[in-house]
């Protein structure tokens, strides 16, 4: 995948550290990571944190961010973008919260739903996406759209 490429060489090129917190992607960011010999230098680890209860306890999600907003929103991908940069003590924090499918999508959060922040320093950059195709299709194009966001 040419923007994990991308990514791995500006991880070098700055010496900077990442860590990932998945849900929908299911540690394809990671697994893309750790095909990059060296990558150990800049890569320490990875969350898939596909429950609530996993997103609290390993990336301190607030309960009230849950109840409020859901696991597939732009807050909560912000709470796991900083929470995975804050327990790992990276540089970087991504973190893909979404809906791959077939099934769990509403009229207001449809299947391909997907949202990806990114903390780095003290900002955290958000997007939202709509992807189509099958639950595979989505995964592979959130991982893809995950390191266009670090790049």
């Amino acid at each position: 995948m040419r923007q994990a490429n991308d990514a791995v060489r500006l991880l070098a090129e700055y010496n900077r550290s990442i860590a990932s917190a998945e849900s929908c992607t299911g540690g394809m960011i990671a697994s893309e990571l750790v095909a990059f010999p060296g990558i150990s230098s800049y890569f320490s680890e990875g969350y898939v944190t596909y429950s609530n209860e996993a997103k609290m306890r390993l990336l301190g999600v607030k309960e009230t961010t849950l109840a409020k907003f859901g696991a597939v929103s732009a807050q909560c991908a912000q709470e796991m973008a900083y929470g995975i940069k804050k327990a790992a003590g990276s540089d970087i924090g991504i973190a893909t919260t979404g809906i791959a499918g077939p099934d769990g999508g509403s009229e207001e959060t449809p299947v391909g739903t997907v949202y990806i922040a990114c903390a780095y320093c003290d900002k955290i950059v958000t997007r939202q996406y709509l992807f189509e195709g099958s639950r595979m299709q989505v995964r592979y194009a959130a991982t893809k759209m995950a390191f266009k966001l670090i790049t």
